[in-house]
């Protein structure tokens, strides 16, 4: 899978442009369907694609905690929300709270699982948010996803050869 994730980067970025205008169209005149579309390719896509092989998303970007994360994860590790936050968290650029340093830091790297699997981020258990509703409202967060997870970048270039612009 390394050898993938080395190539996702410069093939990401090799589309970026021709995804970019292909949203642009697609915010243009929104199909009805493309919801159940993208709710499609995501289920297809992940029958096929094994998270635990890859773990890139763990490895490389942080989620967005929010405060129900913080309090939910703080009590699943018996600390006190403030020690939670103090131990793994810092505000980002956009005064999220995100993760103080990547890898994971609840990521167990030998095997790629995630020591709180159970009470993660709700932005963890909807990655890579190709089948979420409205999916059109998250398109640059997509385009983003491209270069960190290959499911993302196949999902994207599957939706575009069955809704060309």
């Amino acid at each position: 899978m390394d050898k993938d994730l080395e190539n996702l980067s410069k093939l990401a970025k090799d589309v970026l442009s021709e995804n970019k205008k292909y949203f642009q169209k697609l915010k243009k005149r929104t199909p009805k369907r493309l919801d159940l579309l993208m709710q499609e390719l995501h289920d297809e896509e992940f029958k096929r694609t094994d998270c635990l092989a890859c773990a890139n998303c763990c490895k490389t970007t942080s989620p967005i905690f929010t405060e129900k994360d913080i309090e939910r994860i703080a009590k699943y590790l018996r600390i006190k929300v403030i020690d939670f936050t103090n131990q793994y968290l810092r505000r980002d650029e956009d005064n999220f709270m995100v993760l103080q340093s990547a890898p994971c830091t609840f990521l167990d790297e030998t095997d790629n699982t995630c020591f709180i699997y159970n009470v993660r981020p709700k932005a963890c258990s909807e990655y890579p948010h190709t089948d979420r509703k409205k999916f059109i409202q998250l398109t640059d967060l997509t385009i983003k996803n491209t270069a960190v997870c290959p499911a993302t970048y196949r999902i994207v270039e599957e939706l575009k050869k069955r809704l060309p612009q």
